[in-house]
């Protein structure tokens, strides 16, 4: 095998049909969402659509994780509707390629590595409302729903979920329309159809750099904005990243995909299209259905476009209902159903960052809040436990020497000073073995010299040792003495 055969098997089309098929599911799955996202962003439906088409088509060459689906998301659009409120949409696209040149720079700072930080619990938690989320999303179109669309819905999940008993040779959810779509026509049934969901594109996107002043009042508006697109755009991206490989059993680029995501989100502004990130649901939809490489993800766009300019007419015809099956499905296979049972077994901290996650992800509708407060708590709790593993245990008479065992930064620094009662020591000469202790921070230093200061002041010859150079070096860059060292 030649090593361009080799790398476009590995890369793009690990199975061409299984590819195409997956993409064209991801796509179904992706109009409902968009187009909803496009009323949140109080933008027309085509602009959160030719967004999709754009970024989808971007991504799939500069992207740095295969199979991942990336368009114009809700938690973007909820950064984005302030300020489409407030000035409109030509200042968004220039926000959206502020935004590009941000995550681009990300990605040269290769600050993709942030990820690590990301615990488990939090990543868990993520996943879990986000498929409430779109689950909830769907309810808009089924509370007060007639009796057909309740059967069509029971219609089309049968399908989805039996379908694949018989035969995966095409993905279920596309049958799901077919098959739903030929009901609907044939029995005439009053259902509401995309078209009624709002305008659908009626000609190709056309290059246009945002109509606004270059003016310093422009990149004052635009410029926070602009920052929190950025963000919100590559936490949601790289966590939907980590999910795929989780998946797939396979790596990504994480700094790649940070540049990719910016290269995208400029080639959608300068189109006239919202700015977007990765999809979590639809990347799912992909990869359970097949998807690999990355022609999925480049046939998904591509296969948008067709969609909604070419085939117009008859993608106007699909039930929504339909489309809220395949979401529905996609609800199920995201959430994490043994998290609920680990709740009983993983340790209470971790659990509580997991539910943290979920209750502010759901509360505000934004997955970065909810990854934000989960990620601080995660940090407070890692602190506080390693704040406790720190012990200081006492020998001696003549000479008293204290051994210090284990991590001494800000958050265990009081507890080292408290070790040391100058009230008990009576003026007696102390040694502070420090070989099995490590000094991390300013805070750290400083509380190891205030003990050496106090005990001095009240009668004591005091002695450091055992001191590790890396601590060494850090009390001599900041000018602090340790007696005996």
């Amino acid at each position: 095998m030649s090593p361009f055969l080799h790398y476009f098997r590995a890369q793009w089309a690990p199975s061409v049909p299984r590819e195409l098929m997956a993409g064209a599911v991801a796509t179904f799955a992706l109009i409902p969402e968009v187009i909803a996202f496009s009323f949140v962003a109080g933008v027309d439906p085509s602009v959160g659509l030719f967004a999709s088409f754009v970024i989808s088509i971007v991504i799939a060459f500069a992207g740095g994780r295969p199979a991942m689906v990336s368009a114009a998301a809700g938690s973007v659009a909820l950064v984005a509707a302030p300020l489409v409120q407030a000035h409109g949409l030509q200042y968004l696209l220039a926000a959206g390629l502020l935004a590009g040149a941000m995550q681009i720079l990300f990605g040269w700072l290769r600050l993709g590595v942030l990820l690590r930080f990301v615990s488990g619990s939090v990543r868990t938690g993520f996943v879990n409302a986000l498929a409430i989320l779109i689950f909830a999303a769907q309810l808009p179109h089924l509370v007060g729903a007639n009796g057909a669309t309740w059967a069509m819905l029971s219609l089309g999940l049968v399908v989805i979920y039996g379908l694949p008993r018989i035969s995966t040779a095409i993905p279920s959810p596309l049958i799901c329309i077919l098959v739903l779509t030929g009901a609907a026509h044939a029995l005439d049934l009053p259902l509401k159809t995309v078209a009624d969901l709002g305008h659908l594109p009626d000609s190709l996107p056309s290059w246009a750099l945002p109509d606004v002043p270059l003016s310093w009042r422009t990149l004052q508006l635009i410029a926070l904005p602009a920052l929190a697109i950025a963000m919100v755009g590559l936490l949601e991206s790289l966590m939907t990243a980590s999910v795929v490989d989780e998946q797939t059993d396979t790596p990504s680029a994480k700094n790649r995909e940070c540049s990719g995501l910016g290269l995208a989100n400029i080639a959608a502004s300068c189109f006239g299209g919202i700015a977007g990130c990765g999809m979590i649901g639809q990347s799912v939809s992909n990869v359970r259905y097949g998807g690999r490489g990355r022609l999925s993800t480049l046939f998904a766009g591509a296969f948008l476009l067709g969609l909604m300019v070419l085939l117009k007419p008859w993608v106007a015809q699909v039930p929504v209902v339909a489309l809220v099956a395949i979401m529905v499905m996609v609800s199920a296979s995201t959430l994490d159903w043994g998290s609920a049972r680990a709740l009983l077994k993983h340790p209470k901290l971790s659990s509580l960052v997991m539910l943290a996650t979920v209750v502010v992800t759901i509360a505000t509708h934004n997955l970065a809040a909810g990854v934000a407060v989960g990620v601080l708590l995660s940090g407070v709790f890692f602190m506080f436990k390693m704040s406790r593993l720190l012990q200081v245990q006492r020998s001696g008479d003549a000479e008293l020497v204290y051994a210090v065992r284990g991590q001494l930064f800000f958050a265990s620094a009081d507890l080292l000073v408290d070790a040391f009662d100058v009230r008990e020591i009576e003026g007696r000469p102390v040694r502070i073995d420090m070989a099995q202790a490590h000094l991390w921070d300013i805070t750290a230093v400083q509380a190891l010299a205030k003990v050496c200061a106090r005990l001095r002041k009240h009668g004591s010859a005091v002695q450091v040792t055992g001191l590790n150079a890396q601590s060494q070096a850090l009390a001599a860059r900041l000018d602090l003495r340790l007696d005996g060292v």
